[in-house]
Parts: C-alpha cells; structure tokens; sequence
C-alpha cells in the first residue's frame, strides 16, 4: 500500500483576528482557517492540502511579523459560512450555497515558537526559493518544501 506524501504549508494569521495563542486556547487547539478570498489560496486547501500536513503557523499584519508558532491540518476542505453571512466582514454576496465559493480548513496548534521574523528567514542561504519570500508574493497559504520545514523545524527552531 502505497503512502500517502505529506505537504507543508505556510498559513498566515493577523493576530489581532487568531494568533497562535488564541488557536492553543482553542477546545482541542484547533481552529477553523476561515476568511481566505483568494483563489490561488484556497485551491491550495481544496485540493492539496491533507489532513496530518505540516503549518508554519505565521502572524502577518503586525508589528513583528514572523512564523510564530506549529500545526497541522486538521480536516478536511469544508464550505466556509462566513460567505454567507452578512455581518461577516468575508461575506460574498456572490456565494450560493448549493456551490459555495470559498472554502476552509480546520488547523491544529501543535506548539508555540520563538518568533522567526522574516529578516531572519530572509537571512538563510537554505530558504531563498521560499515563496513568502519571493517578491510582491501576498498570498494568505503558501506551499513550503520538505527542505524548508527541516530547515526550519530542525535549525531555526533547535533548542538551545
């Protein structure tokens, strides 16, 4: 029986809306990825994304933006309702129901990490391919390399 190859990801959270604090908070430390409105992003969960897949869980739109934390995907794609709701400010008016539009994930917080800022990812000769790296690259869910995830996970985040 053939196994089944784990992907890495990069999902990026405005603390203010869910930082890594908040998602450890969580009941069972999962929360749901809701809020993506970008197409590239959220084929990125319908179609790639599998459950067990690794998440550099990265605060963005702060003062000291970096990957903050780890976890993993925690289920299946599953139709996003705050695009169907009006006093969400994700609601797309544009949605229908019988075929939503937008779709989500949930996530599981594995631990939080020191902060790696992105001066000091953009610093490492092993992640210069990094996409959230790349220049204009804005996207909410980046595919990250098994490379990268060793790298990260194994140097940048090595105990002292």
């Amino acid at each position: 029986m053939a196994t089944k190859t784990k992907n890495y990801w990069l999902m990026k959270s405005e603390p203010l809306e869910c930082s890594i604090d908040d998602a450890l908070a969580a009941r069972h430390q999962v929360v749901p990825w809701t809020g993506v409105r970008n197409y590239q992003a959220r084929n990125f969960m319908r179609d790639a994304m599998q459950v067990g897949d690794g998440v550099l869980f990265y605060h963005s739109s702060c003062a000291e933006p970096g990957i903050a934390g780890l976890a993993e995907v925690a289920s299946v794609p599953y139709p996003d309702a705050t695009q169907f709701d009006p006093k969400s400010k994700y609601f797309d008016a544009g949605a229908q129901r019988a075929e939503p539009r937008w779709i989500h994930v949930d996530v599981r917080a594995l631990r939080k990490t020191r902060l790696i800022g992105i001066g000091e990812l953009r610093e490492q000769p092993a992640l210069a391919d990094m996409v959230i790296l790349r220049r204009g690259n804005r996207l909410s869910i980046t595919p990250v390399t098994a490379a990268e995830w060793r790298f990260i996970t194994t140097k940048l985040l090595k105990t002292a």
